[in-house]
């Protein structure tokens, strides 16, 4: 869910700025999934640029108190959230913690790295929603441990439907700061893309594991 229009469309904005997101309706990229896409997104960009770093962390920290309230702990799921958590976790002066995708073989063996009590609140931070899997793993492992997750913000969503469906299954809140519709729009508005290769990129979310390119 899109909490506010105008955080979405300047996310939006910044993200294909910096090239965070690259559309390539013509070329498409392909994923580790083998999925042919003509998106590809790597929000961990957003750490090397200090005033668009300090917009999302400023936007994410609102909206955590706005929606949740202070929650006890900040979380982040590992490897591509822990940057932007920590820096959501320091500006609300919150402890913080990241999540593995599994436990480690060796040492201490933990899926959850920090200090979590039982019974404390938790608001979780990723980077990206695609299929929802690494983030709803993350949820699990710390509901496992205890922990009461009010909800999750992420910067952006592709917005599948296995995704929705997954999340739903699993009762929880999820809010991000953009997602795939306002980014076509503002590709479209700004120009980034051309208007025949709007189509393209709609019909790719549609079935995205069999889409290919024409």
């Amino acid at each position: 869910m899109i909490l506010n229009k105008e955080t979405a469309i300047k996310t939006a904005e910044v993200l294909l700025q910096i090239k965070a997101i690259k559309l390539e309706p013509q070329e498409p990229f392909t994923w580790a999934s083998g999925w042919k896409s003509p998106i590809y997104c790597d929000n961990r960009i957003v750490l090397s640029y200090p005033l668009i770093r300090n917009f999302i962390r400023e936007n994410f920290a609102k909206q955590v108190e706005e929606i949740y309230g202070k929650p006890d702990v900040i979380a982040a799921v590992a490897t591509g959230a822990i940057g932007i958590g920590m820096l959501v976790a320091e500006y609300l002066s919150l402890p913080f913690v990241y999540v593995r995708p599994e436990a480690k073989s060796h040492g201490r063996k933990n899926q959850i790295e920090g200090n979590l009590e039982a019974g404390q609140t938790v608001v979780v931070i990723e980077d990206l929603i695609s299929t929802g899997g690494s983030s709803l793993n993350a949820v699990k492992a710390l509901r496992d441990s205890g922990a009461n997750v009010k909800g999750m913000l992420a910067i952006f969503s592709y917005g599948f439907d296995i995704a929705k469906e997954n999340i739903e299954n699993a009762n929880l809140d999820v809010h991000t700061l953009s997602n795939y519709d306002f980014l076509i729009d503002t590709a479209q508005r700004t120009s980034y893309i051309q208007e025949s290769e709007v189509e393209i990129l709609k019909s790719w979310r549609k079935d995205p594991a069999n889409w290919s390119p024409q």
